[in-house]
């Protein structure tokens, strides 16, 4: 019997070890987030990878950011924002807590497939710093902007904006006869 339960205990550990990272999934507001990010990402990635280079440049209007400026600006947003709660960006960024160094970040002169690299890149340094936020660590005040918020606002705060711009690049790819690959 005991080689039974012992068996048993070994089989079950061995198969959560072998689950992809994904399916264990943490529980709480971090758990949520971390989900709706991913499916943030994935609709980014695939409208990044779905128009093509010559409408990275339309813009609807002057003064308003063109498809791969905005491509570009949650890119720099998604190492912006943890380095906000001190976790340093790439050094290669150039991105720390002052908010210029991300406007610069956004201006640097890229073509399509640097951009879609920024991307994923981006988003994989997003999702490794919400990880590696404790939920103890979720209620640490911070002030953003000047505003006093916590850690969890500034989490929360991070995809109520990349859900403004995914919704702005669908406009973007509309406008441009490009139909988000996921409504298809």
């Amino acid at each position: 019997m005991k080689n039974v339960i012992r068996l048993t205990t070994i089989a079950a550990a061995l198969l959560t070890l072998s689950m992809p990272v994904a399916a264990q999934t943490r529980e709480g507001v971090m758990g949520e987030l971390l989900k709706d990010v991913a499916d943030l990402e994935k609709k980014v990635m695939a409208l990044a990878n779905a128009i093509p280079e010559p409408a990275y440049a339309w813009t609807p209007g002057p003064g308003v950011r063109s498809v791969g400026e905005v491509f570009q600006h949650i890119a720099a947003d998604n190492y912006f924002m943890p380095v906000l709660l001190d976790k340093p960006a790439p050094k290669e960024t150039g991105i720390t807590k002052e908010y210029k160094t991300a406007a610069a970040f956004e201006k640097r002169p890229m073509k399509r497939p640097e951009v879609i690299a920024e991307l994923e890149k981006s988003f994989k340094f997003l999702r490794s710093s919400m990880t590696s936020t404790t939920d103890k660590e979720l209620a640490a005040p911070l002030d953003v902007f000047g505003q006093k918020s916590t850690a969890r606002g500034l989490w929360i705060t991070t995809a109520t904006h990349l859900h403004e711009h995914l919704g702005q690049l669908i406009a973007y790819a509309r406008s441009n006869k490009i139909t988000p690959p996921w409504s298809k």
